[in-house]
């Protein structure tokens, strides 16, 4: 059998975000729950962006350092998003465009929730180890824009705006996923739904005791597939969906309790050894869906103090709902991999934002709303933010929508 895993992977996180504690401040809600969130900032698109921009730019710089035979092997590019342009066209479809990558592809788009991006993982793994077309090559792109902010509530601080690219090939030099190890676990559940484009909502308690449901069963699942697995020893590290990063604190407890029993002291410094390494992108981004799993994953790849070779278990859960725990090696030459990339140099560019300025933002777009057919982008009201962050970069940013068309141009 084929190795294969995610040969590279890299992340956007947009111009501009804003602190969360002040985001707190200024909505007035209970600082006591700001240290349960365990967040820091939260990233935020401006109204020149959408899914397909925010996609490009985390994926450009992959298939930049391609040479051209490797472009061309790219043979399936699979979008996963909850921030879809249109019912029935892909955002598989620009993104295919704008990175100028060959005819001979199959585009298509995944939807579960925060589960998706890992369904779409699989999917792309599965075509790549058939081996029906050796060396073949899948782009997989999880990109999300919380424009259905929920203002005012304890769900905003958390809502962002943020993309992850990942190739998927026979040559995983960043992750190696173990053959046959995933445990599953699914159920209709209204949790968290959008039931209209424009509106995010459901019950954030029956969510969050879901994900821990999950997890617990999803790993007991994964027991059953791999013999001799025991939570505190298998795994070097965890990266897990991370929707507030003490969400994942408080579910990486429950799990050292309920399955061992452990004590507080042991269940700390498992967290601090083994999960908290993952965390050092997602507390300065926010839930950016079906791709904070692999945001966790990006900043475990960063973190120093891989071994040569380590073992990470992961968890995908996704609201409705699906689940999945797999696992597979990292190696030790990750960071440097990860460091030539730039992400976090890119997250202390954004531009942080004033809690009134914001507002402002939210307000500006608010009016990009599903199923536009004719409007152009106008920068005026943010043209200092755009230069700050943009100007002469070669970032991809939309312009125009014509007869629902979407046009972009490279700045």
């Amino acid at each position: 059998m084929h190795a294969v895993g995610i040969e590279s992977i890299h992340a956007y996180a947009g111009p501009t975000c804003i602190r969360v504690r002040d985001l707190f401040v200024a909505r007035g809600l209970d600082l006591s729950r700001f240290d349960n969130l365990a967040m820091f900032e939260k990233s935020m698109a401006l109204p020149c962006e959408d899914a397909v921009s925010y996609a490009v730019n985390a994926a450009k710089p992959l298939i930049d350092a391609l040479d051209e035979a490797e472009r061309g092997r790219i043979e399936m590019v699979i979008t996963v998003s909850e921030s879809p342009v249109d019912f029935g066209k892909s955002l598989s479809t620009y993104v295919h465009d704008l990175l100028d990558l060959n005819r001979n592809c199959r585009l298509i788009e995944v939807k579960q929730a925060c589960y998706g991006g890992v369904a779409a993982l699989q999917i792309a793994a599965a075509m790549v180890q058939s081996g029906f077309s050796p060396g073949a090559k899948v782009l997989v792109i999880c990109t999300d824009i919380a424009r259905a902010t929920a203002r005012n509530t304890y769900a905003e601080p958390t809502q962002a705006a943020g993309a992850v690219a990942m190739l998927i090939s026979d040559r995983p030099r960043l992750l190696r996923i173990d053959p046959g190890a995933s445990g599953r676990y699914s159920y209709e559940i209204m949790d968290v739904c959008r039931p209209q484009a424009e509106l995010e909502t459901g019950d954030p308690d029956l969510s969050l005791l879901s994900f821990l449901d999950c997890l617990e069963h999803s790993f007991r699942q994964y027991a059953e597939q791999v013999s001799d697995v025991d939570f505190r020893t298998t795994f070097d590290y965890f990266a897990f969906h991370t929707p507030f990063a003490g969400m994942v604190k408080g579910a990486h407890r429950r799990m050292m309790r309920v399955l061992h029993r452990a004590p507080a002291d042991e269940i700390e410094a498992d967290f601090e050894r083994r999960l908290a390494p993952s965390l050092r992108f997602c507390v300065r981004v926010g839930n950016i869906y079906a791709g904070t799993v692999f945001l966790a994953l990006y900043g475990l790849l960063s973190h120093r103090g891989l071994p040569e070779s380590a073992r990470v278990g992961m968890f995908s859960y996704g609201s409705g709902c699906s689940s999945e725990f797999f696992s597979g090696l990292v190696p030790g030459d990750a960071p440097d991999q990860i460091e030539a990339l730039g992400f976090a140099s890119e997250l202390d560019r954004r531009v942080q934002l004033s809690p009134s300025r914001y507002d402002e933002l939210l307000d500006l777009n608010a009016e990009w709303k599903f199923g536009i057919s004719d409007k152009r982008v106008d920068i005026e009201s943010y043209k200092d933010l755009y230069e700050a962050f943009f100007e002469g970069r070669g970032l991809l940013t939309l312009t125009n929508i014509d007869t629902y068309h979407r046009e972009y141009v490279w700045s």
